[in-house]
């Protein structure tokens, strides 16, 4: 399975998103996504099996728990795809970047101007 995907599906990216946060058991990501999209706990596992199977989380046991974790390698990959595309976005970013210092700067100035009268 391609990496987008995995990633094309959103409750896998919330899983990933949960995931980001650190190690989860399976339990309580399934409790999450089950309070979250209404969905079976066969369902969920379905979703972490993908993740896994695809090598965007590991798992490991811990007694009876099974507690999985991203894998940021499959992330790495799909951000070295992206990067080809960034110029598209941040030369717009920059330039919001500038404008926001611009419309500080004025309002500093005009603070000031205010300040002195």
């Amino acid at each position: 399975m391609h990496a987008f995907d995995v990633l094309g599906d959103p409750v896998r990216r919330r899983i990933l998103e949960l995931l980001a946060e650190g190690e989860q058991a399976a339990g309580a990501l399934t409790t999450k996504i089950q309070e979250e999209y209404g969905i079976s706990q066969p369902a969920v596992s379905q979703h972490l099996r993908v993740l896994r199977d695809n090598g965007f989380a590991t798992v490991r046991a811990d007694g009876v728990r099974r507690l999985y974790a991203i894998d940021p390698d499959p992330l790495r990959e799909v951000d070295a795809w992206l990067a080809r595309f960034r110029g598209f976005w941040s030369q717009r970013l920059d330039a919001l970047a500038t404008e926001l210092a611009r419309g500080k700067r004025q309002r500093r100035l005009r603070a000031t101007t205010e300040d002195d009268e």
